[in-house]
């Protein structure tokens, strides 16, 4: 087929080209323009100290505001933050879910978060408890896990400082290790004075020497098979020790995380406005006229393959007809 055809195929079938595409735009604009007014707000949230800076932190790096993002977009339009703010509003869940959207500004760790509904007094209530929750979904979060960890480390702790002093309670020893150690020292200090006491004649002195010499002996070869126990006993809670400390720090880092992310700082919901219907047009009517010209030329081009199969079968027919006649 040439051009001239499809212009002549065309031609025949204007009433579908056109009508459909018609139709289709007017069955959008009857329904936007019937549909009740709505109404939209914008919720800003910048929180730049929530974002890169110290490594302690949730989103650092090149991507940090990409993630802080997706991360509060996620939140937002997560089901507990949902029924949480569902509850606090009185709005059902999947009337949020339908009209929340978040948007990040530009490349900035910036975002917005839009809300549109049909009743204007619930648009700023939403955007604020949303907000707030979303937050809190992301940091307060932080706070509760890190609380957690220094509980369970302190009970580390505990534990490990009773289990030496049970060890010393059933050994009845107090802190062998130093006893162990001052022991050594005074062996060494009682070899010296036996050699001095020698050498000077002064045999009582040194039968007195090598008294005491046997005594800490004694003490030394009690304490050292029970000392790699009781020192396994003190690395266990100086780990547990050390845990406890970075536990701390990291409570401390999530505090400050929450601390920055309060809503009443970083977050502000602008004025409520009328979502205007000639916008709403706009944004409907063409795609849905496009849409209805997609299908009129698919509805054509069924009605042309049909007119084309109906000939032949016509042709076929005719002269059976005339042979009856005759």
């Amino acid at each position: 087929m040439e051009i001239v055809d499809y212009l002549r195929v065309a031609r025949r079938r204007l009433w579908v080209l056109v009508g459909v595409p018609l139709a289709a735009a007017l069955a959008v604009g009857l329904f936007v323009g019937l549909s009740p007014q709505r109404y939209s707000a914008t919720c800003y949230v910048a929180a730049p100290a929530l974002v890169g800076g110290a490594a302690a932190q949730q989103y650092t790096g090149t991507q940090a505001a990409s993630q802080f993002v997706a991360a509060f977009k996620a939140a937002a339009t997560s089901p507990r933050v949902l029924e949480d703010v569902a509850a606090d509003t009185g709005v059902s869940a999947s009337t949020l879910r339908d009209g929340l959207a978040v948007a990040q500004v530009g490349a900035s760790s910036q975002l917005t978060l839009k809300y549109t509904a049909a009743k204007r007094d619930t648009v700023e209530p939403v955007l604020t408890a949303t907000a707030r929750l979303a937050l809190a979904f992301l940091f307060s979060s932080q706070v509760n896990i890190a609380t957690e960890q220094v509980t369970a480390a302190n009970a580390d702790v505990t534990a490990a400082t009773a289990a030496i002093a049970d060890w010393e309670r059933t050994n009845k020893v107090s802190q062998p290790d130093k006893l162990y150690q001052a022991t050594l020292t005074e062996i060494a200090n009682l070899r010296q004075q036996k050699l001095s006491m020698e050498a000077v004649g002064n045999s009582r002195g040194a039968d007195a020497a090598s008294s005491a010499l046997a005594a800490a002996q004694k003490r030394i070869d009690a304490i050292g098979p029970k000392l790699p126990e009781y020192q396994s006993l003190l690395a266990q809670r100086d780990a547990a020790t050390g845990a406890l400390s970075q536990a701390r720090q990291g409570l401390q880092g999530a505090r400050a995380q929450a601390q920055a992310a309060d809503p009443a700082q970083v977050a502000s919901v602008g004025e409520v406005r009328v979502v205007s219907r000639v916008r709403a047009l706009a944004t409907t009517v063409p795609p849905a006229a496009a849409a209805g010209l997609l299908l009129a030329v698919l509805l054509v081009v069924v009605l042309e393959l049909l007119s084309r199969r109906a000939q032949p079968a016509a042709a076929a027919g005719q002269p059976t007809m005339l042979s009856r006649a005759a």
